[in-house]
Order: structure tokens, then sequence, then C-alpha cells
């Protein structure tokens, strides 16, 4: 059994995103993602093999699909993407961190 919390063991400087796998097993992975001002790279879609349910735990941020249906995140909010659904991170708080918890199945 293991204890943690999502707002433990962050940085104060954050060069680049925060990635920690909580949880994993062969068909699924919980993953927190911790960003500040980080977005996805102009040419980076993700592409996923599984399914992805995000939850924003913290923070603000903006997900740009390739259709260009542009989703934006508050804090509480969810979404839930189907594995190969083109994607990109185009916005995070920069003022605070924005946590995310990624569920991949």
């Amino acid at each position: 059994m293991e204890k943690g919390n999502l707002f433990s063991k962050i940085s104060d400087k954050l060069p680049k995103e925060l990635f920690q796998i909580l949880a994993s097993s062969k068909n699924i992975k919980i993953e927190r993602i911790v960003s500040k001002g980080h977005i996805t790279p102009e040419n980076k879609w993700y592409n996923q093999e599984k399914n992805e349910f995000v939850l924003l735990i913290k923070g603000y941020a903006e997900i740009l699909f390739a259709d260009n249906k542009l989703v934006r995140m508050n804090e509480g909010d969810y979404i839930n993407i189907p594995s190969h659904k083109e994607h990109r991170v185009v916005k995070t708080s920069s003022e605070e961190e924005t946590i995310w918890l990624a569920v991949f199945y």
C-alpha cells in the first residue's frame, strides 16, 4: 500500500513539466502531471494508443484538438479523450501550478 499527496513534492521551479506515474498495471496507468505555463510544442500532437481520462485538480488549461475544437478546463473539470484523438495543450496557468490527474486505460 502506498500513500501520497497530489500537492506534495512540487519544486518552486519547473523548467519542464513534471510527469509522475502514481500507479500502473498492464491495462491502466494513473499519472500526475504538473505544468506551470508549459504547453505542447507547436509541431507536436499527442496521439495515444489508450483512452485518456483527465481531471484538472488545480489551475487552468486549454486543450486544442486536431479538428480545431478548443476545450477550456478549470479546477474540477474533466475530459475523456478517446485513443488516437490528436490533441495538444496550448495554455496552462503561469501564475500557479496546473495539476492534472491523467488515467490511461
